[in-house]
């Protein structure tokens, strides 16, 4: 994350995005695949890390071998072929967008990061060294059992997070980058989703 300053001369903060450019690497249309789609494809890699298949597949959308690849169902299929490259100007008049990532991993944790738990707070109530534990989870002999969803210590993070109207601030087609208010989900460098 980074901040602006807005034309009124207030500091904003924002998030940068490399938005391109996107290689189209397949049409589906609803006659051969059952539904319309255009199939982007961002991020250089080499074509060894690439299996056959896949360099294949870029081969015959006429490109070099691409890390992340990703459906779109809300584009007009007609406008683009194999080979099109799609860049951050198709952003232009959007005022707001949508950002899907993968959220940062948070490994095993308990209740009071992963929950907000208050925790037990001083040492009263015959409490030694759980200062932080869940406390009591389960009901007495009706319905002896814990109810599902009960909120306990577990894997965090690392998980597809969708951030929705996010505002576009500014849109700099020369570097392919869009700028966007707020935070979006995952680590600096990772992959984005960015929708209408």
């Amino acid at each position: 994350m980074t901040s602006i300053f807005n034309d009124e001369g207030k500091n904003m903060a924002c998030t940068v995005i490399e938005a391109g450019p996107c290689v189209v690497t397949q049409v589906r249309t609803r006659e051969k695949d059952g539904y319309e789609a255009l199939q982007l494809a961002f991020g250089e890699m080499k074509e060894k890390r690439g299996s056959k298949a896949l360099n294949g597949h870029f081969k015959k959308a006429g490109t070099t071998p691409k890390q992340k690849v990703v459906e779109f169902t809300n584009y007009d299929i007609n406008k683009f072929k194999a080979g099109d490259e799609i860049k951050v100007d198709v952003f232009t008049n959007i005022q707001f967008v949508d950002v899907v990532g993968i959220s940062k991993g948070k490994g095993f944790q308990g209740v009071v990061r992963r929950h907000g738990f208050g925790g037990v707070g001083e040492n009263t109530h015959g409490q030694h060294d759980r200062l932080r534990a869940p406390g009591s989870v389960g009901a007495s002999s009706f319905p002896s059992r814990v109810f599902k969803g009960l909120r306990m210590a577990g894997h965090m993070g690392n998980e597809r997070v969708k951030k929705t109207n996010l505002q576009v601030l500014k849109i700099m087609p020369e570097n392919n980058i869009i700028i966007v208010k707020g935070s979006v989900p995952g680590a600096n460098g990772s992959y984005l989703i960015i929708q209408e």
